[in-house]
């Protein structure tokens, strides 16, 4: 079994090496080998004489298996576990069988007619599958490992599973040994996202997201709701990433005075960090009293070129958000790149952000 594993393995790469990082890939060939490896020692631990029972054993020991070898892998691409995955796996099982064999009959036999039935029992096992994810506690979310946690976590496993194993005191050892240094490393991530401080400018097509962060509180200057998608799918998960755990909102056309914070008219202090937002309200007017910033926000197709900024702000770099129309855009990065002006596009390029501590 572990022969064929690595061979199909090595054909696959030697098609196409880059597959060693696609996450399918990986999930997949690990998945099996805790199939292969852990299925039969954790089938060992109980023995019933019941033949229905002991099959139901059975399928709880595959579910163990596969769980426990992607478990540090799963955490750290998805973020999450699945509390009820036993729950899941067993309910899944027997619609998956009937599923299997029903669509092979409907297509061999082309008995089509069956297809209506086919498609409820799809649906059943959709439903049902929706009902387990949405109960109490389903799910522990928002956990961010970075590279080092996961080595650290899979070894500790790892080293772990093979100790109990093979009876050996000194490998046990030294996994537990990898799980504190994982626990001690956790902490100290934890400690520094404590004292953070931070200004996050998000990548988004249309909409812009600012981000000022300091230790788990982040105040968000944004056109997006908690409840739009693109809050949830972009900006959310990195807010989390950073540990963030208490989120404010704020429009950029709010005034708000708070603790290390002011947004002004068209001025945001955050620490001792100022950032001039430039959109269409400065049109063809002049920027009085020659403020310093350290950077100058462009935002909705201001007409203010980049020649009287530098006249009339004085400010270290450009930001330009995806409010810009792309022609805009172009046309800010051409005189910036003329002027020798460092500047950052969000539209179409990584997130900008800005370490204040």
């Amino acid at each position: 079994n572990y022969n064929i594993l690595a061979f199909t393995a090595f054909i696959l790469l030697f098609y196409n090496p880059f597959y060693i990082w696609d996450v399918g890939f990986q999930l997949s060939f690990i998945s099996v080998f805790g199939l292969i490896y852990l299925q039969p020692k954790i089938y060992k631990w109980l023995y019933f004489k019941n033949k229905w029972v002991d099959k139901i054993w059975s399928a709880i020991a595959l579910s163990l298996a596969a769980q426990l070898a992607t478990f540090p892998l799963s955490v750290f691409y998805f973020h999450q576990f699945p509390v009820y995955f036993l729950l899941g796996n067993i309910f899944i099982l027997l619609p998956l069988i009937i599923l299997m064999y029903f669509g092979i009959g409907i297509l061999i036999l082309k008995v089509y007619f069956l297809a209506p039935i086919f498609e409820w029992i799809i649906s059943f096992t959709n439903n049902g599958l929706k009902f387990i994810a949405d109960l109490p506690f389903s799910g522990i979310t928002s956990i961010w490992l970075n590279t080092w946690q996961l080595l650290l976590l899979s070894s500790a496993i790892g080293f772990l599973i093979y100790a109990l194993v093979n009876y050996q005191k000194r490998l046990l050892f030294f996994a537990i040994c990898l799980l504190i240094a994982f626990q001690t490393y956790a902490a100290y991530v934890k400690t520094s996202a404590m004292q953070q401080q931070k200004i996050s400018f998000f990548t988004l097509r249309k909409n812009y997201a600012v981000a000022f962060i300091q230790s788990n509180k982040a105040i968000l200057v944004t056109d997006l709701t908690a409840d739009d998608k693109n809050f949830q799918f972009f900006v959310e998960p990195a807010l989390d990433k950073m540990q963030v755990e208490d989120v404010l909102f704020i429009n950029c056309k709010q005034d708000t005075v708070l603790t290390n914070f002011v947004k002004k008219e068209s001025q945001i202090r955050f620490l001792s960090y100022k950032i001039l937002m430039v959109d269409e309200k400065f049109n063809y007017k002049k920027i009085e009293h020659m403020p310093k910033v350290n950077s100058v926000w462009l935002q909705n197709n201001t007409r203010k070129n980049i020649k009287e900024l530098r006249q009339e702000v004085i400010f270290k770099e450009l930001i330009i958000d995806a409010s810009n129309k792309d022609y805009m855009i172009k046309t800010y990065e051409n005189e910036a790149h003329n002027f020798d002006l460092k500047y950052h596009t969000l539209k179409k390029n990584n997130s900008y952000l800005i370490n204040l501590k």
